[in-house]
């Protein structure tokens, strides 16, 4: 935009400039054009009268007059048929030129006349005639030069008034051209910095305000965990004791076990709970990628077999990463899990390791994706809106814990949990990690 503005008052600058210098040459030639007519008819009616005083006196001084008036016409003529003009002008002052000599031709046969004459000094009607009609025809042409001079007057008008034109046609594409850099470095400000801005602003008021919900579930959790916990020791401790009483098959029996499995579903939920209100730091160590995915194939593998799903692990390039390796197995075993639960029946887990480039939060940096691919029902649009949510569940009997801890979890490892998902089509959950070196 600064280029172009100083362009524009170059130019115009530039235009001033050429338009003073046409203004001084319109000036020139209009003195011109005023000054060769005067000074064209001056000389030849100042050989005209002494000619006509010759004439009349026969004074051979006023001959010798006439030939010097006449040497500075011809002198005059010459010069300006070697000066500067036009090719118009050339051509009007040539034919000046081829003219004169007729004219001092008459003027001496009117001479001759006049010696031959005697004292009368009466002149043939013929050469009156002839004499007449040279000087009306010099004094046309020194008509016509006048008039070729103002045509350069008029020449150098149109070029003024073209001047003119581009000067205006130049400003004004300047300007258009201005403003509308001015609109795309509006764009491309409010897209590339305002926007990511503002997207950055609603992501830090919303990392605020889930802090301070996690700072006000942490308080929460541990008073839950105070009070929950020791009741649910003292009624652990009290139905192992009243289990002892009841025989194998009892219906006793049947229903102490129905308590004492909710007893450790609740105690579940309030770990997870704790876990994802207060997440402990992770113990990171340099481990095999595969490491990880075969630990958890052969924790799964049993358990998946009997509802016919199949758990495969791809085989890929020696990969490492910096984990805690408990955390990551309990991010790697949800995911499994959930994956497990979409499928139902009869299908296949696909775990794998691979090395990628990608945008973490230290920049673009190299990477290893552990992938968790499922050929379930897929996740729907709905609830993808809030599938990281913490307690929101599509399961009977989830906490809506599991995808919210796994993400805090990956998090504090600098990595990121992403998903791709199609209904009906299946599911890939990705953990991005920083690759370790060796």
């Amino acid at each position: 935009m600064a280029i172009m503005g100083g362009l524009i008052v170059f130019v115009t600058l530039y235009s001033f400039r050429q338009g003073a210098d046409l203004q001084t040459k319109l000036n020139e030639v209009e003195a011109q054009s005023i000054g060769i007519a005067e000074h064209f008819k001056d000389l030849l009616r100042d050989g005209s009268d002494k000619l006509t005083r010759y004439r009349n006196t026969s004074d051979a001084s006023a001959w010798t007059d006439f030939l010097k008036a006449s040497g500075e016409l011809n002198h005059w003529i010459q010069n300006q048929i070697a000066g500067p003009v036009t090719p118009h002008e050339r051509e009007i002052l040539q034919q000046m030129n081829a003219t004169y000599p007729d004219y001092l031709q008459v003027a001496g046969d009117v001479r001759k006349a006049i010696l031959a004459a005697g004292p009368d000094r009466n002149l043939p009607p013929d050469l009156t005639d002839r004499l007449s009609q040279t000087r009306r025809r010099l004094f046309d042409l020194g008509e016509e030069l006048s008039q070729a001079h103002l045509e350069l007057k008029k020449q150098l008008l149109a070029e003024a008034h073209q001047m003119l034109v581009r000067l205006r046609t130049t400003i004004l594409g300047g300007l258009a051209l201005l403003f509308l850099s001015a609109i795309a470095l509006a764009v491309f400000v409010y897209r590339d910095m305002i926007t990511p801005l503002r997207s950055q602003l609603v992501e830090t008021q919303a990392m605020v305000e889930q802090r301070e919900k996690l700072a006000s579930l942490g308080l929460l959790a541990a008073g839950v965990a105070h009070e929950i916990r020791n009741p649910l020791t003292a009624i652990k401790a009290a139905l192992f004791t009243q289990q002892k009483k009841f025989a194998a098959g009892t219906p006793e029996h049947s229903d102490v076990k129905v308590v004492e499995r909710e007893i450790l579903r609740l105690e579940r939920i309030v770990n997870d709970f704790l876990q994802f209100a207060r997440p402990a730091e992770p113990e990171a160590v340099v481990m095999a990628a595969d490491l990880l995915l075969q630990e958890v194939k052969l924790f799964f593998a049993p358990q998946l077999e009997k509802h016919r799903i199949q758990l495969i692990l791809e085989p890929g390039s020696p990969t490492q990463v910096k984990v805690d390796p408990a955390q990551m197995k309990q991010v790697l075993l949800n995911l499994v899990q959930n994956a497990a639960d979409s499928i139902g029946q009869d299908g296949a887990i696909t775990l794998r390791a691979r090395q990628s480039r990608k945008p973490l939060l230290s920049g673009e940096t190299s990477t290893v994706i552990l992938e968790v691919s499922d050929t379930g029902r897929g996740i729907s649009p709905e609830a993808q809106k809030r599938l990281f949510d913490p307690f929101f569940t599509t399961k009977e009997n989830g906490t809506g814990l599991g995808l919210s801890i796994a993400a805090r979890i990956v998090q504090k490892h600098g990595g990121v949990l992403q998903y791709q998902t199609h209904v009906n089509r299946g599911t890939t959950f990705g953990i991005l990690l920083p690759q370790a070196n060796a």
